[in-house]
């Protein structure tokens, strides 16, 4: 019998780290003590490793040394730390050192929990560094939530974390996905989360970072991961901070008319009852890993499929794995305070006041409902089209008598209405059909999507688009 190998513990790693003399910078932490950098002090073998460590505490000395800033615990900040520690490195020790050392620089900064244990706990990390001597440098960047109950465990955690992706970036670079995977080794998702990871320079040169944000949830680093139309990773909790919110859920394969409609018509009736532009909405088209897995297994060139013509039409794209609506809710109002709407086809909506879907809550229907509409979220109800042809909306939707006072009470509160203004001549189309008459060369399927989204499909030969 073959004997599993050992997972390593995060002392093994800072040790490793420390013995191979090939690995050598800088550590600079702000806002949980130096949790990091610690590891390797109290396993031994330290000046093997440390050029420096540093922890820029006060906002004035932190100021004074990378610059000023809006926000301290925000990317832009762990940014100019990690430019500036590690020029420092190569400026003062290139010509002593050059010859056998990959330089590199860590940086964090985060807020723990405060005294009072009122603030969102959560920060920035991230390594630049070479992964040969003289070479140009790489680079990966975390946002963590941390989601232990105490200041201490909080500070355990980041320090474990921090080894992980050290220990990465100097043996795992080669190996993306085993770097991923390593990530949150000796720790769980209860305790902390990585909702955005982004790698950079020579040694991910081939590295799509639309598909780390993809293995972020797949591997259970995350529940969710954003990224933009031209395939920029996003934070959640700075991308959707202060914003009003709206997400559509779908398999979009392909994006089609209906969904163009649905997203735009529910923008602009939410956008108007809440007082704002429309273009201060933030819309996010969310795609679920069960829906990613519906065939048993993940195809990286269909997600990839889905999110080059999700970029065609502009949308950023959120990768979740909440399937229930309530979970998918309490995700957004944790990165962000103002409104939020979810907009939903009436189908959909049916089968939200399905028991079944809720055996694993104690107060089941009522109490999926009564977390999917806490603090200021809206459904909003697209209709669909009846056996004769005409539009079936939200009004006419056929309940249980239970079921119905339920519903009744949520349109009376308004936290249920319907889509206004929606183009009935576009209620025939179905993704479903459109993928079969793709598969099957009828040319009418270029009817029922976006010309951009068309465009894509016939120039990239997705979905089983004939090649010739």
């Amino acid at each position: 019998m073959i004997d599993e190998p050992k997972l390593m513990t995060t002392r093994d790693k800072a040790l490793r780290v420390n013995l191979d003399s090939s690995h050598y910078g800088s550590f600079a932490e702000i806002g949980a003590g130096q949790e990091v950098v610690r590891w390797f002090f109290k396993v031994g073998g330290a000046a093997g490793t440390i050029a420096k460590s540093i922890s820029a505490y006060d906002m004035k000395v932190s100021d004074a040394i990378y610059g000023t800033c809006e926000r301290y615990v925000h990317r832009q900040r762990l940014q100019s730390m990690l430019d500036y520690e590690y020029n420092l490195n190569i400026e003062r020790l290139n010509k002593t050192r050059s010859a056998p050392t990959c330089f590199f620089s860590f940086a964090d900064t985060v807020t723990a929990m405060n005294y009072k244990g009122t603030n969102k706990c959560h920060g920035w990390m991230g390594i630049k560094f070479q992964t040969e001597p003289s070479s140009e440098p790489s680079q990966i960047i975390l946002h963590v939530r941390m989601l232990d109950k105490n200041n201490l465990s909080q500070q355990d955690a980041l320090g474990v974390v921090g080894v992980n992706l050290i220990h990465g970036a100097c043996f795992l670079s080669g190996e993306p996905d085993s770097l991923l995977k390593s990530l949150l080794d000796s720790l769980s998702t209860k305790r902390i989360e990585i909702d955005m990871a982004e790698f950079s320079g020579p040694a991910f040169a081939d590295l799509d970072n639309r598909v780390v944000s993809l293995r972020l949830v797949q591997l259970g680093l995350s529940n969710a991961a954003l990224f933009a139309p031209d395939g920029t990773v996003l934070q959640p909790s700075e991308y959707l901070y202060k914003k009003p919110v709206l997400v559509e859920r779908g398999s979009f394969r392909p994006v089609t008319k209906v969904n163009i409609d649905m997203l735009r018509c529910t923008q602009r009736q939410f956008a108007k009852e809440i007082h704002v532009d429309e273009e201060e909405v933030v819309t996010l088209m969310e795609i679920t890993m069960a829906n990613l897995m519906s065939s048993g297994e993940l195809d990286l060139d269909d997600f990839l499929a889905r999110a080059d013509i999700l970029a065609a039409v502009g949308e950023t794209v959120l990768i979740s794995n909440y399937s229930e609506y309530h979970r998918l809710a309490a995700y957004l109002r944790w990165n962000t305070n103002e409104p939020i709407a979810i907009c939903m086809g009436l189908a959909l909506l049916k089968e939200l006041f399905d028991p079944k879907y809720y055996e694993e809550l104690e107060g089941g229907v009522l109490e999926a409902f009564g977390r999917l509409f806490r603090r200021n979220v809206t459904v909003y109800v697209y209709p669909q089209i009846n056996r004769g042809g005409d539009p079936f909306e939200l009004n006419d939707l056929q309940l249980d008598s239970c079921s119905r006072n339920l519903f009744e009470y949520l349109l009376t509160c308004e936290e249920l209405k319907p889509v206004a203004g929606y183009n009935p001549e576009l209620l025939d189309i179905f993704s479903r059909d459109l993928l079969a008459k793709i598969l099957q060369g009828d040319t009418s399927w270029e009817e029922g999507v976006p010309e951009a989204v068309a465009q894509v499909i016939k120039n990239r030969k997705l979905f089983g688009f004939p090649k010739q």
